[in-house]
C-alpha cells in the first residue's frame, strides 16, 4: 500500500475512533440519537471500537514512518480529529450517526 493511502486510512481511523468514543458518552449519544437509550452493551461496544480505531491508526502511522515521526503524526492526527469531532458535535451532531451500524430512530433501531 502506498504511504499517502496508509496515512489517509490512519486519519480516517483516528476520526472514527474518536467519534465512537464520543458516542460512548451519554451526552453526545443524546445529541446524536435523541431519546434512544444508550445501553451498557452499546457503550462498551463503542468504547471497544474507539480504542480499536485509535490503535489501528497508530499501527498505520508506524508502518509509514519511523517511530519518532509516526508518534508525531499520530498525535497531530489525534488533535485534528478531536477538533473535527468537537466541531461536528456542535454544528451537525447527527452526522456522527454515520458511525453507527443502524440509523438512530430508523427501522430496526431499538
Amino acid at each position: 500500500m502506498h504511504e499517502p493511502v496508509m496515512l489517509l486510512a490512519a486519519l480516517a481511523a483516528t476520526v472514527a475512533g474518536l467519534g465512537w468514543l464520543a458516542l460512548a458518552m451519554e451526552v453526545h449519544w443524546q445529541q446524536v440519537c435523541g431519546a434512544r437509550p444508550l445501553t451498557p452493551t452499546t457503550m462498551g461496544g463503542l468504547r471497544l471500537l474507539g480504542a480499536a480505531g485509535l490503535l489501528g491508526s497508530l499501527v498505520l502511522c508506524l508502518q509509514v514512518d519511523h517511530v519518532s515521526m509516526a508518534a508525531l503524526v499520530w498525535v497531530m492526527a489525534l488533535a485534528g480529529a478531536a477538533l473535527l469531532i468537537a466541531f461536528t458535535l456542535s454544528w451537525r451532531p447527527h452526522w456522527l450517526a454515520l458511525l453507527l451500524a443502524r440509523r438512530p430512530g430508523g427501522p430496526g433501531a431499538s
